[in-house]
Order: structure tokens, then C-alpha cells, then sequence
């Protein structure tokens, strides 16, 4: 990807797990005896086209969107399947530029920072990340899709009682009360622009003398009480419980980092407005909070990603 772009974004996330996901790739979206999960019936609506190759990467919150969305198409009768990329987004671009994949899940302000480059380009507004995005992968022939409203950003987090007790509950709150909190973030916070720096550029609070660096097991140290302070995404596992407190970031700081489908144009001219709708249906049922939950349920409560993915699409009406 890289969220490694920690907005620069991923190298990723708190919980690295690696993607174990065999991709079959089938040989032709209708018409076929070959096995699928939709039925002959069913796949006789769909017209002729090449399989929905999903490119997931390493890590979990990719591979369980990435199952959501296989479910979605085979049980729409479109041929799909799941295929690691790895964590960077090189490889998942040169996938689509190999026709190794033509379907995934984007993050629409991290996505316009790999694309343009430049230091900053991505703003709060989604529908300008996904515009500039847009204008930048048509010549790849990679079409957006509409942006989801779920957001897996940066979040700074503080624990339901610290918050109650400080009175924090934005990061103009924060600011408010100096420079004497401890933050406990990952190591690039001193120079990731949307960390550190963005603090002191937007918020005009300077957190540096009391950073506590910390890559790994930050909402632990948090409830912990080693800083008062963290730095999480905001579809990280602990955050679907109600420990904890995401300061809303009243000034703009993050990106507007909304999870968003890209495809291949070769998809829609073969499948046409029908298939789009049906990616847009299930954009749209996803919530930073569903996420999360799908998150929760993957990582810490070891549920298979079939089976989260299931559960999300019946609950949502799509299964």
C-alpha cells in the first residue's frame, strides 16, 4: 500500500497479520459448468465478462472487505475470487496494470497522496480526494467508485475516563490544555505531517517533549495510563468497544481517508451500470463503526472472514 503513508499510510496497522487467502481464478462470468457459489440460474443473468480478480492486502481489514465484496459478486453470479498483493501499493497498482487484479478497496486521501506524491495533497473533503484520484487513474484505466462513509484514519484516542476527567473530547480541547500531555503514537510521529507537526501547524500545540514512541500495543499502554494519548486508526479493534474516546479533529487536520472500491474499466464495459450499482449498494452499507466491528470480530475474536463477512451482508440486507 502502504498506509505506510500512517497517513503516508500504511505500514500498517497495530495488528499485522498477513493475508493467507488463496485466489481461483475462474475462467468465465456466466454460462459456465465450473464451480461458483452462485448458481446456474442465477449466473445466466450476468453477461460475458472477465472473473472479479480482488487484490487484498497485507492486512486484516483488507482481506475481510475484500471477502465482503467476493460474497457480494458471487452471490450477484458474477465469477470472483481474492488475491494477496502484499502492503505496498506498487504491487497492487502493477496488478492492475498486469490484469492480475481489477477489483479493491482503496482509501480515497491516501490514495491521492500515493498517486499526485506531493507532501500533502489530500484534504478533509472525500469527494475531492476521489475527483483528484479520478483524473489521475484514467489513464491507467482504473474507474472510482462512490466513496464509502466508513473512514480508517488516523485517530487521536484517549480513554473514556481520562476524557471525562480532562474535559477533552476534541483536539481543540487538547491543544487547550498544553503541552504537558503525553502522546503515545508510532515512531515516524515527529515527521508524519498528520501527526506531530499537524498538531503543531493546526492546532498550534507542541507535543514533542512528551511523545512517548511507541509502534506496537498503544491502546494497551493507553488503558495502561503510560500517556494520556494515543495515536490509532479509527477502525482499529479496540475501538468498537466503549472504552474509549476519538477526538473529534474540529480543525481539519487528517485527510479524509474513506474507504472507496476502485475497478478496471474493462469491468464496467463488460458488465456495465448493473455491476457498478451493485459495488456502490455494498460501499454503502459500510460505516467506520461496521468496520471496526468487522475488524473486532476478525482479529481479536477469531472469526473467519468468511464467516465476518457473511454476517455483515445478511445483516445489512445484501445476502
Amino acid at each position: 500500500m502502504t498506509r505506510s503513508e500512517i497517513l503516508t499510510r500504511r505500514r500498517r496497522p497495530l495488528v499485522a497479520m498477513a493475508v493467507a487467502v488463496a485466489f481461483i481464478l475462474l475462467a468465465a462470468a456466466c454460462g459456465s459448468d465450473s464451480s461458483s457459489s452462485s448458481t446456474a440460474t442465477t449466473k445466466a443473468t450476468v453477461p460475458s465478462g472477465p472473473a472479479v480478480a480482488i487484490g487484498a492486502q497485507d492486512f486484516p481489514e483488507s482481506l475481510v472487505l475484500s471477502e465482503v465484496y467476493k460474497q457480494a459478486f458471487a452471490a450477484a453470479g458474477y465469477s470472483t475470487g481474492v488475491q494477496e498483493v502484499g502492503g505496498f501499493r506498487d504491487l497492487l497498482y502493477g496488478a492492475f496494470g498486469t490484469g492480475d487484479v481489477n477489483f479493491a478497496l482503496e482509501y480515497a486521501g491516501s490514495m491521492l497522496n500515493y498517486l499526485a506524491k506531493p507532501e500533502k495533497p489530500a484534504g478533509s473533503d472525500v469527494n475531492a480526494n476521489v475527483s483528484q484520484a479520478t483524473v489521475l487513474l484514467t489513464p491507467k484505466k482504473i474507474v472510482v467508485a462512490k466513496p464509502s462513509s466508513a473512514v480508517n484514519t488516523n485517530a487521536f484516542v484517549m480513554t473514556k475516563a481520562r476524557s471525562e476527567e480532562l474535559g477533552i473530547t476534541t483536539l481543540s480541547d487538547l491543544a487547550a490544555k498544553g503541552a504537558s500531555l503525553k502522546l503515545g503514537a508510532p515512531s515516524d510521529c515527529e515527521t508524519n505531517p498528520f501527526c506531530l507537526p499537524g498538531l503543531k501547524s493546526v492546532y498550534g500545540v507542541d507535543l514533542s517533549a512528551n511523545l512517548v514512541a511507541l509502534d506496537d500495543g498503544r491502546a494497551d499502554a493507553l488503558v495502561g495510563k503510560q500517556f494520556d494519548v494515543a495515536v490509532l486508526f479509527s477502525t482499529d479493534p479496540p475501538l468498537a468497544g466503549n472504552d474509549f474516546v476519538v477526538l473529534t479533529d474540529d480543525k481539519k487536520l487528517l485527510p479524509a481517508d474513506n474507504i472507496v472500491p476502485v475497478m478496471a474499466q474493462a469491468l464496467v464495459d463488460a458488465y456495465g451500470q448493473s455491476f457498478v450499482d451493485l459495488v456502490n449498494k455494498v460501499s454503502a452499507a459500510l460505516t467506520t463503526a461496521t468496520v471496526t466491528e468487522m475488524n473486532k470480530a476478525y482479529v481479536v475474536d477469531k472469526e473467519d472472514a468468511s464467516t465476518v463477512a457473511s454476517n455483515f451482508l445478511k445483516a445489512n440486507g445484501l445476502a
